[in-house]
């Protein structure tokens, strides 16, 4: 972790005063993660995680825990923050802004096979067509103006090919984002981070079974398109290239569209917002790579790989969504 607040057992327990989970049973440090502190936090009635948030003020979790609670409650297997006494879902420990959670089960699956794509985007349509009576709004922090004023500080670092790459994406997305095109897209909140990691499975890897989603952290509303675009970047390719897998990918589609049928802008629109979701994550790499957070210390991904799926959706013809059927 790059930040670590000790959690002992007696704050554990007398935290969970604040509940009605039962009483401590085990509490165990998680290592995974950059952001947080989070422990295993088993108790009498279940187990759950238990997280302070090392970045994130309380003013600003609302969105995210609220969100995640919405979707729980619709029956989207997402980690539900838990209630305290006097109602809210946040309180604070060792002055850090504090939630518990359920525990989901399952582990992620570095190389998904078509059986986990569909399973993924049968969930994700599910969860957008759940969150569309969220009542909290918050638009992506991580979306074209976070790109545009971040852009400037990472072009020094690049050569010229990659500087014109950047330059010329950034104009492309602005100049959509400008056309009414984007206003013609379903709408909402939306995870806006789904890689492979934040999804657990369990079952087998021939017939898995969806654990749930994990990590709205970085979740606010932005086009369903766009989301799905950033999970097929990531589900859907080869590593080493960055090209898609036809069978995961068209597995990962039409499970989507089954739940939440694609629109016709959005089939307009797919080529230049898989490039949209390509760009994001090459900019936030960029940025984390040659300026990282002093507190951050593991070691940052390289940005070479977003650049490749970039210059791929770039250059070669979009695979096409998945048409209504007549």
């Amino acid at each position: 972790m790059a930040v670590f607040t000790t959690v002992s057992e007696d704050d554990a327990r007398t935290l969970l005063r604040r509940y009605q989970l039962g009483e401590l049973v085990a509490l165990r440090g998680i290592t995974a993660g950059i952001e947080n502190t989070n422990y295993f936090l088993d108790t009498t009635q279940g187990a759950y995680v238990l997280t302070l948030f090392e970045v994130l003020s309380a003013e600003q979790l609302p969105f995210y825990i609220e969100l995640m609670h919405h979707l729980a409650t619709r029956g989207v297997p997402v980690p539900q923050p838990q209630t305290l006494l006097d109602g809210s879902r946040l309180t604070s420990l060792h002055g850090k802004p504090t939630a518990i959670v359920t525990r989901l089960n399952g582990g992620y699956e570095p190389e998904p096979g078509p059986a986990h794509c569909a399973l993924a985007g049968e969930t994700l349509a599910r969860a957008h067509l759940a969150a569309r009576d969220f009542p909290l709004h918050q638009p992506n922090l991580r979306g074209l103006p976070w790109w545009q004023a971040t852009a400037p500080h990472v072009l020094p670092f690049l050569d010229a090919d990659q500087a014109a790459l950047l330059t010329d994406s950034l104009r492309e997305q602005g100049a959509f984002a400008a056309a009414p095109d984007l206003a013609a897209l379903p709408f909402g909140p939306a995870h806006c981070d789904l890689f492979r990691d934040n999804v657990l499975f369990d079952g087998t890897f021939e017939s898995p079974h969806m654990g749930g989603f994990i990590d709205f952290y970085f979740a606010g509303c932005d086009t369903w398109l766009f989301d799905v675009a950033v999970s097929v970047n990531d589900w859907c390719i080869q590593r080493s290239t960055g090209a898609f897998v036809r069978r995961r990918l068209q597995a990962w589609l039409q499970a989507y569209h089954a739940v939440r049928p694609f629109t016709a802008a959005e089939h307009a629109a797919w080529p230049v917002i898989l490039r949209a979701a390509a760009l994001r994550f090459w900019i936030s790499r960029l940025y984390d790579f040659y300026l990282p957070r002093p507190a951050q210390t593991l070691k940052p991904h390289d940005p070479r790989h977003f650049e490749r799926i970039l210059r791929l959706r770039s250059t070669q013809a979009a695979p096409a969504l998945p048409q209504a059927t007549p």
